[in-house]
């Protein structure tokens, strides 16, 4: 029996997404996790300094950074949307002024004839 290759669920929401609710919610699902990390962080240092178990605070510790630097990559993406976005913005203005120019150049207004001499 042939197994199927199955995407991911929720691959066609993030392709039928825009750009601004791609940049928005990961800007802010990293920010939380950022924020998130370091409480735990200073958690795990107040624990060390309590003197709890060494592999308590320790392992606190630990998810503490995988949980900022795991929020630094998903801010990182929001800080990709958001140039992906303004590059959006900025190539469309300039495919609109090339328009404008090109209409400009190719507008005729009147036809001369030059006149014979006899």
């Amino acid at each position: 029996m042939e197994v199927k290759r199955q995407k991911p669920p929720g691959t066609k929401l993030l392709k039928r997404m825009s750009l601004y609710t791609k940049w928005l919610l990961s800007a802010i699902g990293g920010l939380t996790l950022i924020g998130f990390g370091l409480s735990v962080f200073s958690e795990a240092t107040n624990l060390k300094h309590t003197n709890a178990p060494f592999l308590r605070w320790f392992l606190l510790g630990s998810y503490s950074l995988i949980m900022i630097n795991g929020g630094l990559c998903v801010f990182g993406q929001a800080i990709i949307f958001k140039i992906k976005m303004e590059n959006k913005k900025l190539i469309k203005k300039a495919l609109k002024e090339r328009a404008k120019c090109a209409s400009k150049k190719l507008r005729i207004t009147t036809l001369e004839i030059p006149k014979e001499e006899e």
